[in-house]
């Protein structure tokens, strides 16, 4: 087995298939890509991923780009914990439901507010602040009566929209008012495998930038 990642440890799609590769034990060779210098726009890494995004995980030359796609292919070939990816059909269905929703709503609407900040330097929009409030409402209301975002099990879901949420945190989003998502989050914490070493640690350097860029914005 040939097993490569390349990635950007802050990076938020980056840190949530980090994060599943610790919980299924499974340790490819990290090949880190520093976007700030453009090493994702060269030819020998739009070979890999024309969209020139990151994560991208190769496996014996077969490249697979976008996150969410990275962690469903892993958890069907390479682990043996159906809970972390369903077989049954309803089951998988809402799983596959939360991950969309993070990619479609939930991390859109924060990228949407949050990035232009370190990006294009802009301030936060605050009309775009009540999107992500509605984002998280749907989030809280998912959490009802449930331990994790897909039900009473962990699933890859929740490492998708764990890496939104705690980054979203980080950068100064209140969470009080979704008193679901809150207890999730520290339910994550807890029983996420090196949650401190692969999400907090790459999460403090990502806030630590968003704050540089926040206070140039001052000056």
């Amino acid at each position: 087995m040939s097993l490569e990642l390349y990635y950007l440890g802050p990076s938020p799609p980056c840190r949530a298939v980090m994060l599943l590769l610790k919980a299924i034990d499974l340790s490819p060779e990290m090949k880190p890509v520093n976007v700030m210098e453009g090493e994702h726009l060269s030819e020998e890494f739009l070979q890999l991923n024309p969209q020139h995004t990151i994560p991208v995980l190769v496996d014996d030359g077969f490249p697979i780009a976008e996150s969410r796609s990275i962690m469903m292919y892993l958890a069907d070939n390479y682990t043996e914990n159906e809970s972390l990816y369903p077989k049954d059909p309803k089951q998988r269905a809402i799983v596959n439901q939360r991950l969309f929703f993070d990619i479609g709503t939930l991390f859109t609407r924060f990228a949407e507010c949050y990035h232009p900040v370190i990006w294009k330097g802009e301030g936060i929009n605050e009309n775009l602040v009540v999107k992500v409030e509605e984002a998280f409402s749907i989030l809280n209301t998912f959490l009802e009566g449930h331990d994790w975002v897909a039900g009473d099990e962990m699933t890859i879901a929740d490492f998708s929209i764990v890496v939104t949420v705690s980054t979203a945190e980080g950068v100064g989003f209140d969470l009080s008012p979704y008193s679901n998502v809150v207890d999730w989050l520290q339910r994550c914490k807890d029983n996420m495998v090196d949650y401190e070493e692969v999400n907090q640690a790459n999460l403090d350097h990502f806030v630590e930038h968003w704050k540089g860029k926040l206070g140039e914005q001052g000056e």
